[in-house]
């Protein structure tokens, strides 16, 4: 970062004073976290640092959070990027945020469900000196601490959006992320839709007890580094999806018959596009790798005799 880059992030952020904790915040609003919105608020300030530090911002990045809440982790992430876009779908919350970040020139608070707005929405829009922030909009990073009714949900509207994030960061339930993170044996939906588009991996976990009030479980920091281009050839993302979604769509079943189910193909042929692909027909779709779902997709889209499977114009899309 240049000096002329240094000295506009520090008009931008200013020098602040500490924080008022989650539980101060709360009382002066008169505020209770909602259960219908899974609120639970992050207090620990080294928790807040590693998330930060996860997501490997700089004054050029443009952040989109989601779920800012109290505003404590928005606080730490002006501090280091370019620009952040707060979206939040409680507008209770919204009001906190508007009088605690008043002075966080390069914040935006964008009152909102994050499901129903589309990112690229968001980023070519802004407010007050925001407008002449050094941030690359191009080129965003999503932080969010994410209510975990919507983890899946949400992963899925921003790996598909256009244009994608370069990175994502998440705090989500520990046994979703490490349903992310799986492998061959242990694949779900979950798990193909997000290794399709991007390397995910656990880089904190963080207790209950860490949060205003205590989820009834642990949660995890998941980042997802976002391909430029999937890691695997297939004819488009409609047909490998296609794919995937009937070999799970009967999982405990092996996969000839999921297929022959989910595709509507005879059972025969099932067989033996598995066996064109180099795959035991026996196998369940847990089992499978990315790669092998990749080769079951060109066998069954672009080899005889399968010509009834079309494949549609590649497009962003999950499982």
């Amino acid at each position: 970062m240049d000096t002329a880059q240094s000295s506009a992030h520090r008009q931008h952020t200013g020098s602040l004073a500490p924080h008022a904790s989650v539980r101060t915040l709360l009382e002066r609003y008169h505020l209770q976290p909602r259960r219908d919105l899974g609120q639970h608020f992050l207090s620990d300030p080294n928790l807040l640092n590693k998330i930060v530090q996860a997501a490997d911002l700089s004054p050029e990045t443009t952040v989109l959070e989601i779920g800012p809440g109290l505003g404590t982790l928005t606080r730490h992430l002006a501090q280091v990027a370019g620009r952040v876009i707060a979206v939040e779908l409680d507008e209770a919350m919204c009001q906190v945020l508007r009088q605690e970040l008043a002075e966080l020139s390069n914040v935006d608070v964008v009152p909102g469900d994050i499901l129903k707005i589309d990112p690229a929405d968001l980023l070519t829009s802004s407010t007050g000196e925001t407008r002449e922030s050094t941030a690359d909009a191009s080129a965003y990073t999503v932080v969010a601490n994410l209510p975990y009714y919507i983890t899946s949900a949400a992963i899925r509207h921003l790996l598909e959006a256009a244009p994608p994030p370069r990175r994502i960061v998440l705090t989500v339930q520990q046994e979703v992320a490490q349903r992310i993170v799986a492998g061959p044996g242990k694949m779900s939906l979950l798990a193909i839709s997000v290794q399709f588009y991007g390397h995910p991996r656990i880089v904190a976990r963080i207790p209950a007890g860490a949060f205003i009030p205590p989820p009834q479980v642990n949660s995890a920091v998941i980042r997802i580094d976002v391909y430029d281009t999937p890691p695997v050839e297939v004819p488009s993302t409609r047909a490998f999806f296609q794919v995937a979604r009937a070999g799970f769509s009967q999982k405990r079943k092996q996969l000839k018959n999921a297929l022959s189910g989910g595709l509507g193909l005879p059972g025969d042929q099932a067989t033996v596009a598995l066996n064109h692909a180099k795959i035991d027909p026996r196998r369940r779709a847990q089992t499978l790798s990315l790669a092998e779902w990749a080769a079951l997709t060109r066998t069954l889209y672009q080899s005889p005799p399968y010509h009834g499977l079309k494949a549609e114009p590649d497009e962003r899309q999950s499982a």
